[in-house]
């Protein structure tokens, strides 16, 4: 069993997790899984599960449509 495992969410790179005594810890491979950095998993599958979870509520935000400014 490897000691430590590469996280990817929608085939980009969203961290790494690294075994210890304690579990699987997340380091973040980029700023929008930064949430995660350092945070503590039972296992690699936990962690890759919760970026999938971190990503799906990110996706909205970038859909909605900026307001635009019109000046009358």
């Amino acid at each position: 069993m490897s000691d430590s495992y590469i996280i990817e969410v929608s085939s980009q790179p969203a961290g790494i997790v690294v075994r210890n005594p304690r579990g699987f810890r997340f380091f973040a491979a980029s700023q929008q899984f930064h949430p995660m950095e350092g945070r503590l998993f039972r296992s690699a599958r936990e962690a890759e599960q919760a970026a999938f979870r971190l990503e799906k509520r990110r996706i909205p935000s970038q859909l909605a449509v900026p307001a635009r400014n019109h000046r009358t």
